[in-house]
Parts: C-alpha cells; structure tokens; sequence
C-alpha cells in the first residue's frame, strides 16, 4: 500500500468531521491525528474554513481528515460557512457526525444525515465530551434509535474512546472507487507501454505532471516494462525496441504528431483520457465531442481546471484549446474560465464545458461535477478528448478500451 509521502491527495481516503459548533469537531481532529491541526477555542464558530490534515490510519492507508464549521451557524457569513460545510459531502468518502454529550440531537444532525444518506456516504456517529457531569451511557442507545446510526463515546480532552473512533472509522472505510484500474487492465505483465512525455513548461523543474507519475507506478506494480521518452524522440526510441509496443500513451498537446509516427496497428491513447476514465464517466465525456460540432461562434463556452497553477505564454487552457477550438467553428467562441472546486452559478448559459483532467480531484468530486453539468443538459467534455477529436483521431484514441465499443 502506498506510504504517506507518496499518495496524491486526490487518491487519499477523505474523511470529513460534521457537527454542530463546539462539539469539539477540532478537538476530536486533533486528538486523531496527536497534532494541534486545528484551532480549539470554547467560542463556538471557531472553525470558519475546512481545514484538511493529511496522515496514515494503519490499517486503512493514507487518508485525509477535513474538519469543518458548524452546521449551525447563523448570520451571512455563518451561512457561506454552512454552505462550504455541506458542499464537502461532494468530495469526500466517508463522514464523522460528532454530538455534544451534553446536548440532545437535533434537526441539525437530522437534516445532515439525510443528505449523508442520499449521497451514499458511510457515516460514523460520535458522541464526544462523554466525560462531562451530565453525561451517562443510557444517552447513547436512546439517540441511537433518535439518530439510526451507531454512536462512538469519546472525551478528546482525555483520549478516552479514540482507539474506538479509529476502528470504527476502518470499518467503515470503503475503497471502491480508490482502487479502480489506472492503466492495468489495459496491459498484460511483462508487456512493452511507450509513454510520450514532452516537458511540460508548467511542471516544476525536475519533476513529471501527477497522471504521468501514476501511470508509471501502476506499470511498475503491474510488472509491465515503461518506456519514457520526449516527442521529439519517439521515432529513435520505436526503432531502438527489439518488440512493437502494447501501448502507447502520449501526452495530448501532443497528440497529433504522435499520432503519425505511430503505426495505426499500434493502441494509441492518451493520459488525459485514460484520467478521463479512471476519475470519472469517460462514456459521458465522449459523448461531449458530438456538442462541439454543434457549436457556433459567439456560443458560451466554460473551460473549467480543478487547480490553480502558474500560466505559461501557451498555455494549453488558456491558449491552445481556444484557438484549436475557434478555428474548428470558424469563429470567436465566448469563453469563460473557473478553477477550483466550484462552478460558476449560470451553467445553463454555456453550450459546453471544457474540463481538465482532474488529476486533483477525487472520484468523487469529478463525477459531483459531471452530473451538475448533466443536470443542466449541458454537455462535458474533457482536455484530452476534445484535443483527440479535434484532430481528428478521437475513434482511434478510444480502441483500447473495450467498454467504448460504439463510443461516438
């Protein structure tokens, strides 16, 4: 299982700390992680932002601990925070629900626990402060009934209970989404991948983009043979191999080139789809190529990144898929860029999204924002999709995965 340093937060484990405010949500992060992670005050509302602990839960793995403000605050900004609060549900895997010993359920607890049902979230109750004068057992089995969960007993002022927290939280830790094929199940052991890597001016000097270094380890641990070369070195590299390769992945900006050098009876496809397909509904973001023959200019058009990141003078978000995308139409398009987490609130003006590849986004949260998008009708397409289809070798691209046997 991968240590700590070396798994992405995006394929970390997240598990998300709720409650009302000053049920000791940060106290109880705090005593989970043995580090003073979050500020701790008796005034409620301390907690304004989430704020995210990154660590390892032997036996689980690498996981992520959010806590976050109260769900019942109050006021406009304690409104905007209640907001944050739930709109975490969308990208993480697992809930901790924490309760005051000294204080009954309320609708708060019910209201959010509806929500964690309907999105199919696991959920560990907690009852915290256990430790107080008016606190006694016979409590917990009546708001277990109240609630329809288990509840954990905790003092995180004392450490009482928080072994029990940890096993509870292993128990009901699920990694479904988090183990699916990268590349794998595209290759056999022992068998040849290329893998077309030009230097991206926008990675930091001495290291690779994130879906590059992910697909080389699944190669590794698959005991397939990876071979990394430039573009500009891909036509010395096949003729330097004593066997025709099994794949070839390439990087999409450079997709057209590579796709002439490399013989049609070699697959061909690239990181951004084979992200495309290990974070969300790659059959949903194939069909988003049928919208771009659709659009005309003037229409509005959202290029959306899930990161921030230095622009360079060409940039591929910025820049190339613009200008690729305008000349296609024969015409300026109305374009709009967001990055982060969230969407802009007019989605249903736009004819089509843009996203990147999400290689810092969960399962979760890309699928979260494929379905806004589906919600509205709006068609979603992503990076290395659209670079495919707009030069023309997006049918090709999709040949090595057998779930798209009609993809367009």
């Amino acid at each position: 299982m991968p240590g700590l340093n070396e798994t992405p937060t995006s394929s970390r484990f997240r598990i998300a700390i709720v409650g009302r405010r000053n049920t000791g949500k940060s106290s109880i992060l705090n005593a989970l992680t043995n580090q003073s992670v979050a500020l701790v005050s008796e005034v409620a509302g301390t907690t304004t932002d989430p704020v995210s602990k990154s660590m390892e839960l032997f036996p689980l793995g690498p996981v992520v601990f959010i806590d976050t403000a109260g769900i019942d605050d109050f006021g406009l900004l304690g409104e905007m925070r209640v907001k944050r609060t739930y709109e975490i549900l969308h990208r993480i895997n697992l809930v901790v629900l924490v309760l005051d010993g000294q204080f009954a359920p309320s609708e708060w607890e019910k209201k959010i626990l509806t929500i964690i049902k309907e999105k199919n979230l696991p959920v560990v109750g907690v009852i915290n402060k256990v430790d107080a004068p008016n606190y006694n057992s016979v409590k917990k089995k009546t708001w277990e009934e109240e609630l329809g969960i288990d509840l954990v007993e905790v003092s995180a002022l004392t450490g009482r209970g928080i072994d029990d927290l940890k096993a509870a939280l292993i128990r009901k830790a699920s990694y479904a989404d988090e183990n699916r094929p990268l590349i794998s199940d595209l290759i056999n052991p022992g068998e040849l991948v290329i893998l077309v890597v030009p230097i991206d001016n926008a990675a930091p000097k001495g290291r690779l983009i994130l879906p590059q270094q992910q697909v080389i380890r699944e190669l590794l641990d698959h005991q397939a043979i990876a071979v990394i070369t430039g573009d500009n070195q891909l036509k010395p590299t096949l003729n330097n191999l004593k066997s025709q390769p099994a794949l070839v992945v390439t990087d999409s900006q450079v997709f057209g080139p590579v796709s002439t050098i490399i013989p049609l009876e070699i697959p061909l496809t690239s990181f951004s789809i084979i992200m495309a397909r290990y974070k969300g509904d790659l059959k949903t973001l194939v069909k988003g190529a049928k919208a771009v023959t659709g659009l005309k200019p003037g229409d509005r058009v959202l290029i959306a990144e899930a990161c921030t990141h230095h622009r360079q003078a060409d940039d591929i978000g910025t820049v190339k898929i613009p200008r690729w995308l305008q000349k296609k139409v024969g015409g300026n398009l109305d374009f709009n860029w967001c990055a982060g987490f969230d969407f802009p609130p007019d989605l249903a003006s736009y004819k089509l999204i843009i996203h990147c590849a999400g290689c810092m986004l969960s399962r979760r949260e890309m699928l979260y924002r494929i379905s806004l998008a589906t919600a509205e009708q709006l068609p979603i397409i992503n990076y290395g999709v659209l670079i495919a289809y707009l030069h023309g070798i997006l049918p090709r691209a999709l040949l090595p995965f057998r779930e798209l046997s009609h993809p367009l």
